[in-house]
C-alpha cells in the first residue's frame, strides 16, 4: 500500500530531474530490502564430522615420535582436525597425553577448550600381545563418536618409534602447551563447512594402510579414571545419543547419511563414481586381441588404365644369360701408320635470295 502511494506521488512531480531522483531512490530502497532477507539452510552435519580418526591413524603412523604426531594434528597446512567445540570460530588445539601400564601405551587426543577445561575426543591403544607383536587401534570418545566405535589401522611398515615404548628408559609424552600458549607454529584457522573438510582430509590419508572396523576392543583391561570430559559435562544434551537418537554409532551414522569414505575416494579427493556413462556402457569392456588391417599406402584410382594391375617380378631381358668373356671387334690389332688423306668436298655455289646484280663465288 505505502509502495503504491510513493509511486502516485512521483507521478504528481512535475520537474523530470526530481521524478527521476525519486524514482532511483524508490529502487534502491526495493533492492536493500531484498537483500535484508536471511535464508536458513538445514544441514545436515554432525560433530564427529569434524575429526576423521582415519586420517589420525595415519599421521600417527608416519609420526616419528608423539611430539611431532602431535605436531601434524595441529599443522595448519594438513588441518587434520576441524573440531569447534567452544564455538570461538577458530579450530582447537588438540594437546598429546600418554600413560603406560604394562604392555599397554594409552595416548589421549584431548581438545583445548578453556582455560584448565579439556575434552578427551579419542584414544591411541599401543598394545604389545604374547607373540611380542604390536597393535594399533583408535577408540573414538563415546559422547562423540557413540560407543564400540573402534579403527585398527594395519601398517605394511611398522613405525620406527614404537620400539621406544618398551624401553626400559622411555619416558611418557605430555604436551607442554595449554589454553593460550601454544608452539610457534600453531595458528588458528576457521572451521570448514563438514562436507568441504571431508574432501579435503581425504587427501592427507596414506592409501597404503588398511584400517579396519570392529566393536571388538584389543585392550579388554581398560581402566582409566583421569579422562577429560569437561565439554560433555557442561551440555549433555550434545552427547551422541542425544543428537541422533536411534543409532549405535559414527558407523551407523555414516551408512545411513552414505557419507563416503576413504575407499571411496581416489588420491584426488572425488569421490569414486561406481556407475557407467551411457558413452562408456556403448564401448567393448576390453580392446580386440587382432588389430585390423592397415589401409594401403595409395589409394586406388578411379581411372581406366591400359596398364597390366600388377607388374611382373622381373622384367624379360633379350640378352643372353652368360656374357662372354671377350667382345668382338673389328678393328685391327695394330694400328696403322698412316691414314689415307680425307676427301675434299665438292665446291658449291650460293646465291641470294633476292636478285641481285651479279654473283660471286667462294673462294
Amino acid at each position: 500500500m505505502k509502495k503504491r502511494i510513493f509511486l502516485s506521488n512521483i507521478k504528481n512531480i512535475k520537474t523530470p530531474s526530481l521524478k527521476l531522483f525519486f524514482l532511483l531512490l524508490f529502487i534502491g530502497t526495493s533492492m536493500l530490502q531484498a537483500q535484508d532477507v536471511t535464508t536458513i539452510e538445514a544441514t545436515d552435519s554432525d560433530i564427529s564430522d569434524n575429526l576423521d580418526l582415519e586420517a589420525v591413524a595415519s599421521v600417527f603412523g608416519e609420526a616419528k615420535d608423539l611430539e611431532d604426531f602431535e605436531k601434524k594434528l595441529n599443522d595448519p597446512d594438513l588441518k587434520i582436525s576441524n573440531l569447534d567445540l567452544n564455538g570461538d570460530g577458530e579450530v582447537d588445539y588438540i594437546r598429546v597425553m600418554e600413560s603406560a601400564e604394562g604392555n599397554v601405551h594409552t595416548i589421549s587426543l584431548e581438545a583445548v577448550i578453556g582455560k584448565d577445561q579439556y575434552q578427551e575426543v579419542a584414544v591411541i591403544e599401543v598394545v604389545k600381545d604374547k607373540d611380542n607383536e604390536t597393535k594399533v587401534q583408535i577408540v573414538g570418545n563415546v559422547n562423540m563418536y557413540g560407543p564400540d566405535y573402534y579403527i585398527t589401522p594395519v601398517y605394511p611398515v611398522v613405525p620406527v618409534f614404537f620400539t621406544f615404548f618398551w624401553m626400559a628408559t622411555y619416558r611418557p609424552w605430555h604436551s607442554p602447551w595449554h589454553w593460550h600458549y601454544h608452539p610457534p607454529y600453531w595458528h588458528p584457522w576457521h572451521p570448514y563447512a563438514p562436507h568441504i573438510y571431508r574432501r579435503n582430509v581425504h587427501l592427507h590419508i596414506n592409501v597404503n594402510n588398511h584400517y579396519y572396523r570392529s566393536n571388538t576392543r584389543i585392550n579388554n583391561n581398560y581402566k582409566r579414571s583421569s579422562t577429560r570430559n569437561d565439554y560433555f559435562r557442561k551440555h549433555p544434551d550434545k552427547s551422541f545419543s542425544k543428537r541422533n537418537p536411534g543409532k549405535t554409532n559414527r558407523a551407523d551414522l555414516a551408512r545411513d547419511r552414505k557419507v563416503p569414505t576413504t575407499r571411496d575416494y581416489k588420491s584426488t579427493g572425488r569421490p569414486v563414481t561406481k556407475k557407467p556413462t551411457d558413452r562408456s556402457a556403448k564401448q567393448p569392456a576390453t580392446r580386440p586381441a587382432t588389430k585390423p588391417a592397415k589401409k594401403p599406402a595409395t589409394k586406388p584410382s578411379t581411372r581406366p588404365s591400359t596398364q597390366p594391375s600388377k607388374k611382373p617380378a622381373t622384367r624379360p631381358s633379350t640378352r643372353p644369360s652368360t656374357r662372354p668373356s671377350t667382345r668382338p671387334s673389328t678393328r685391327p690389332s695394330t694400328r696403322p701408320s698412316a691414314r689415307p688423306a680425307p676427301r675434299s668436298a665438292p665446291q658449291r655455289s650460293y646465291r641470294r635470295a633476292t636478285p641481285s646484280r651479279g654473283s660471286f663465288r667462294r673462294r
